[in-house]
C-alpha cells in the first residue's frame, strides 16, 4: 500500500484531533446496520450495531417512550399539587422564611411582600388512589390511578429555553443530544420504515403565551445526526420532500437513490465521515416513507370509539388531540420515542382564561392515549411522560383587584409531572412540597433523577450509556441522577 498514492492523500493532511474523531465513530454509526441490512440500499458502508442493541444493561420494562412535553410549565399549584394553607393565605404576603435567598425570573425580582393565589379552581380526589387532580383536568382525573405523580421535581433553570434543554438534554446549554437521541443511539429501531425518534408540536389556537420550538429541542448534539428527531408536520404533508416530483416514476428513484448512494459510499470509504453514512440512511429512509408516512397519516380505519377517547380535535391535522393519537400509531409500528410539544402554559397574566384553554386542548387527548395504549396491551412496554420544565409561584404575578389578569411567574423550585405505563407505579404520588408548594422537602426530585428514572425503565444505565466528544465521555444526566426506585414495580 502506498501511502502517497491519491486515495489516501487525506491521511497526510489529517490533523491528530481529526484522526481521533475519525477513528472514535464506530459507535457513530450505530443502528445503520438495520436500515441497510435489508438489502435495499445499493451501498452500505460496514457498521456495527447499536451499543446496547444486542444486550442492554438490564432487561428493559418499557420498549417505547412517549413525552407529553407541555412548553411554558403548566402551574402545579392549580393543577395537581393540592395546597389548603394556599387557600387560607390567598391575599396575604409570602412569609420570608420560604424565600431564602431564591432566585425568580426578573419579571418578579425579589419574591418579598408577594400576596399569595389561591388555587383558580377547586381540587378533587379521584379514584382508589384518592389522588387530588384539579377541576381543570377532569379527563386527567378519572384516570388517576393509571397515573404516578411525582409531585417534587424542582429545576435549576428560571427561563424558559435552557430549562427545557436540561429538562430534555440534560444540560441548560444547547448541543447535547437529547432523550429521543440518546435512546435510539443506545437501543437502536424497530422499524425500518419510519424513523426511530419522531417529533410533533401543537399550540393553541389564539394563545397569546406560545413558546417558540427550536429545533434543539429534539437535536442530536455531538452524536450523529442519524439520531435526532425527525418532526412530524400537521397538514397533509406530515413529513417535507417525501413525494416524487410529477412524472417522476418511483423506479427512476430508486435507481437514482442507488447510483447517488454509490457515490456516497466512495466518500465514506475516502474519509470514514460518519455523516456521509447518515446521509446514506437518511435517503433510504425517505424513499421508504413514501409508503408508511402516508398509511400512518390515514385514520379511516381508526374505529370512532378510539377517536372518542382523544376528544373532538382529533380528527384535526396539527392539534395536540390528533397528535396523540399519532403518537400511539407510531409506537405501534416500532418507533422508540415519540415527543409531543404542545405550547402555551406561560400563564404570567392568564390563569382565569388562557388555562382553562390549553387544559381543554390537553386533558382529554393525554387521557385518550393511556386508556388507548391500556385498551391495546401497549401500555405494559410504553412509558408515558406528561409535564413542562418548571412550575408557576405559588403567589400571584399582577393585580390581586384584576381577576381577568392574573398570573404566577416562572419557578424552579417544584412542580408536578406524571408518568403512566412502562413498568411504572400506578395509582399514587411520589414526594411533597410544603405548605405553600414553594419547595420540594420530601423526597425531592432533580431533573436528572427524573432522566435516570426513565433510562433505566428502557434497560439502560444512566451512568454506562456515554458518548467520547472533545476528550469526555458524556452522558444524558451529566455527572448526576440517581434512579428512584420507590416508583418502579420491580424495585
Amino acid at each position: 500500500m502506498n501511502p502517497l498514492s491519491p486515495s489516501h492523500d487525506f491521511l497526510l493532511r489529517e490533523t491528530r484531533r481529526q484522526f481521533l474523531g475519525r477513528s472514535g465513530t464506530g459507535l457513530g454509526l450505530a443502528a445503520l446496520s438495520q436500515l441497510l441490512g435489508s438489502g435495499q440500499a445499493a451501498a452500505a458502508p460496514p457498521a456495527p450495531t447499536s451499543p446496547l442493541q444486542v444486550r442492554p444493561h438490564h432487561p428493559a420494562r418499557a420498549k417505547h417512550a412517549i413525552y407529553l412535553f407541555q412548553n411554558g410549565a403548566p402551574t402545579h399549584v392549580d393543577l395537581f399539587d393540592y395546597k389548603p394553607e394556599l387557600l387560607k393565605r390567598h391575599g396575604k404576603p409570602l412569609p420570608d422564611s420560604y424565600i431564602g435567598g431564591k432566585r425568580f425570573s426578573t419579571m418578579t425580582g425579589k419574591a418579598d411582600g408577594k400576596l399569595m393565589l389561591a388555587p383558580v379552581e377547586p381540587f378533587r380526589q379521584h379514584g382508589q388512589s384518592g389522588a387530588w387532580v384539579s377541576d381543570f383536568l377532569p379527563h386527567t382525573g378519572r384516570i388517576a390511578d393509571e397515573l404516578c405523580f411525582v409531585k417534587s421535581m424542582h429545576t435549576d433553570a428560571v427561563n424558559h429555553a435552557p430549562a427545557i434543554s436540561l429538562m430534555l438534554s440534560g444540560a441548560q446549554i444547547p448541543g447535547r443530544p437529547t432523550l429521543g437521541a440518546w435512546l435510539t443511539y443506545g437501543l437502536g429501531s424497530e422499524t425500518d420504515n419510519l424513523p426511530a425518534f419522531a417529533v410533533m408540536t401543537s399550540v393553541s389556537k389564539g394563545t397569546s403565551c406560545g413558546q417558540i420550538f427550536y429545533d434543539f429541542y429534539w437535536g442530536s448534539g455531538f452524536l450523529p445526526s442519524r439520531y435526532q428527531g425527525v418532526k412530524f408536520r400537521g397538514g397533509n404533508e406530515p413529513v417535507l420532500y417525501l413525494s416524487n416530483p410529477a412524472g417522476l416514476p418511483s423506479a427512476t428513484r430508486r435507481s437514482m437513490l442507488d447510483d447517488l448512494g454509490a457515490l456516497h459510499q466512495l466518500k465514506f470509504e475516502a474519509h470514514g465521515d460518519p455523516e456521509i453514512a447518515t446521509r446514506i440512511a437518511q435517503y433510504e429512509m425517505a424513499f421508504r416513507m413514501q409508503t408508511s408516512v402516508p398509511e400512518l397519516a390515514d385514520l379511516s380505519k381508526e374505529p370512532e370509539s378510539v377517536l372518542a377517547l382523544y376528544g373532538p380535535s382529533v380528527r384535526e391535522p396539527g392539534t395536540f388531540a390528533y397528535n396523540c393519537l399519532m403518537a400511539r400509531r407510531l409506537i405501534e409500528r416500532g418507533v422508540r420515542c415519540v415527543q409531543v410539544m404542545h405550547a402555551g402554559w406561560d400563564q404570567h397574566n392568564s390563569l382565569t382564561t388562557e388555562l382553562y384553554t390549553q387544559c381543554r386542548d390537553t386533558d382529554q387527548p393525554s387521557a385518550g392515549l393511556v386508556i388507548d395504549l391500556k385498551q391495546r396491551g401497549l401500555l405494559d412496554e410504553t412509558v408515558v411522560v406528561w409535564g413542562g420544565e418548571f412550575g408557576r409561584t405559588p403567589f400571584i404575578q399582577g393585580n390581586l383587584d384584576d381577576r381577568k389578569r392574573w398570573g404566577r411567574d416562572h419557578h424552579p423550585y417544584a412542580f408536578t409531572s406524571w408518568m403512566a405505563g412502562g413498568g411504572v407505579r400506578p395509582g399514587i404520588s411520589y414526594g411533597e412540597t410544603d405548605d405553600l408548594g414553594m419547595n420540594a422537602v420530601h423526597n425531592p426530585v432533580h431533573v436528572h433523577d427524573f432522566q435516570a428514572t426513565l433510562l433505566h425503565q428502557m434497560g439502560i444505565h444512566h451512568e454506562r450509556l456515554t458518548y467520547r466528544f472533545q476528550g469526555r465521555d458524556f452522558r444524558l444526566t451529566d455527572v448526576h441522577g440517581k434512579v428512584i426506585r420507590e416508583i418502579l414495580q420491580d424495585s
